[in-house]
Formats: structure tokens, C-alpha cells, sequence
């Protein structure tokens, strides 16, 4: 949008929405109060409750279940989900820009067949997904049968890799889960990029890195920012990879709350916990999103 399309648009007169444009928008409002504001609600309320000797809530105003997250082995599971979901996210994007490059710069006859196979992940069940890694990475699986045959174990690898039920493992299912969730946001940047502004950058002298850091960057970064939060918010909260790559080993926040809930019968506290999770999704989403424009 130019700057002239900018000024007319401003002095447009807005106009309000009426009862049918209320009416139309309700089903969205009542699903969002019960089925987000509600539950977090409750979840914040639980969150100040605490258990009596027999595993009862018990209604009382106490903040200890939050301060128990700040104890060293709760507050290392959070920094390493964290890490884990920073590094899925980084790993997704310098994996997933060269293919959504790729694709939004591909003839209009390739682009769909290509998406397709982007979205192939999707028609299977995300379980059955997983436990395909499960038999790729064990120490009798299809990778190390793979790099025995060609050579390269013993050769260049003594032994087979041992790889399964391993932090490496749980980046390897984060990464394989949400990179379609990085690549389909920046192809959406990438496909309405003009070329008459990159043509110009280097009409202007500039060379392809420069033309890449200044120009088709800025210009992709909404499709950049899009992806990092659908990656980077839902890793930090994931248990089931975690549980089934990482064989219990390494477990993440997602981990402890499904636990609370569970084995412990500790709601309160796994409610703390969950608001906890919330209150880190609210600060990395103002983060990603604090320099873009209103």
C-alpha cells in the first residue's frame, strides 16, 4: 500500500457494525467465552487453591503453588522448554525459507502439486507420525540400516547411532511437526513479493546479499513472524514428542502439567503451572510482534 492509499484509506469514514454484523459474529464470541475465556478462568482460579491430606481442592487463597515453580528442578524444566522450542523454531526457519522461496517463486502450474506435498504430514495421524520416527531413529531402525549398507557405518561411523529416546530426538519430532507451520505463512509473504523491488535493489547496486538482508527480508517478515508464533508458541507446551522420542528422559513443561493433572492429582499447582505456560505465550508473542507496525 503507498502512501497515498494509506491517507485516503485513513479518511474513509468507518463504519460501525450493526446488528446483523453483531449477530453474525456471536457463534465466534460464545465459542471463544466457553470454550477459551471460561476454562482459562477457572484454571487461574484453581491456580490460588491448594490440596488438602486426601488429594481434595481445597478453596483457599495461597500463593505457593506459583512460588514452587521457581525451584530449581520446575524452573530448569521451563528454561529447557524454552531452549527446546527456540531451537525448533530456528531450525524451522533457515529449514523453511529456502522452501517456501522455493514454491512461491515456482510457475502457478507447480505451486499447488508443491504445497500438496507440504501438506502430505497432515492426512496422517500426528501419533502414527511419531512412532514412524520411533522405528527411523532406534538403534535397529531404518537410518542405521540405511548408513550400514551405503558404508558409512564402519567406515566413517564405528558404531550405529544411538540417537532414540535423546534430546536430539525431541528437537528431530519438533522440527519434523511444525515445519510445515513455518514454511505455509512465509510462502504466503513470498508469493505476493514484487520482483520490480528486488530488480530495482540491484539496478541500485546492491548485491544479492544485501538485496536478500534489505529487501526481501523486511519485505517476508509478517509471513516470518507468523511462523515463528505458530512454532515457537506451541513447542514450548508439547508432551506427547517429548514422551515418545524422548522415552520420558527429557521431559517439558507439557510434561509436568499432563503429570499434575494425572499421576499427581496436584490441580492446583498443574493449574499454576498452565498459567505459568500462558503468562510465557503472552511475553513471546509481544516479543515477536512489538516491532511490527500497528
Amino acid at each position: 500500500m503507498t502512501p497515498l492509499d494509506q491517507t485516503v484509506s485513513d479518511n474513509l469514514p468507518r463504519r460501525e457494525p450493526g446488528r446483523v454484523g453483531w449477530l453474525l459474529l456471536a457463534p465466534m464470541l460464545l465459542w471463544m467465552l466457553l470454550f477459551v475465556i471460561a476454562p482459562n478462568v477457572i484454571l487461574l482460579v484453581y491456580s490460588f487453591c491448594e490440596n488438602d491430606q486426601n488429594e481434595h481442592i481445597k478453596w483457599t487463597f495461597t500463593l505457593e503453588n506459583y512460588g514452587r515453580i521457581f525451584d530449581s528442578s520446575y524452573f530448569g524444566i521451563f528454561m529447557r522448554s524454552v531452549g527446546y522450542a527456540a531451537l525448533t523454531t530456528a531450525l524451522c526457519v533457515l529449514m523453511g525459507y529456502p522452501v517456501a522461496w522455493f514454491i512461491g517463486r515456482a510457475p502457478d502450474v507447480w505451486r499447488n502439486r508443491l504445497l500438496t506435498v507440504v501438506m502430505i504430514p497432515f492426512w496422517t495421524s500426528f501419533l502414527i507420525r511419531t512412532f514412524a520416527w520411533i522405528l527411523i531413529l532406534r538403534q535397529q531402525g531404518f537410518m542405521n540400516a540405511f548408513l550400514q549398507s551405503s558404508g558409512v557405518i564402519p567406515h566413517l561411523i564405528e558404531l550405529p547411532l544411538d540417537i532414540l529416546y535423546s534430546p536430539t530426538a525431541v528437537v528431530i519430532g519438533l522440527v519434523y511437526s511444525y515445519l510445515p507451520f513455518m514454511i505455509l505463512p512465509i510462502y504466503g509473504s513470498v508469493e505476493k513479493l514484487d520482483n520490480s523491488l528486488v530488480e530495482a535493489a540491484f539496478d541500485l547496486g546492491a548485491g544479492p546479499a544485501r538485496a536478500f538482508s534489505r529487501v526481501i527480508i523486511p519485505l517476508t517478515q509478517p509471513g516470518i513472524v507468523a511462523g515463528v508464533l505458530l512454532v515457537f508458541i506451541p513447542a514450548i507446551g508439547m508432551f506427547a514428542i517429548s514422551d515418545l522420542l524422548g522415552g520420558k528422559k527429557t521431559p517439558m513443561i507439557g510434561n509436568v502439567i499432563q503429570q499434575q493433572f494425572g499421576a499427581a492429582n496436584n490441580w492446583p499447582f498443574g493449574a499454576a503451572l498452565g498459567m505459568a505456560l500462558m503468562a510465557m505465550f503472552v511475553v513471546g508473542f509481544w516479543f515477536v510482534t512489538r516491532k511490527q507496525p500497528a
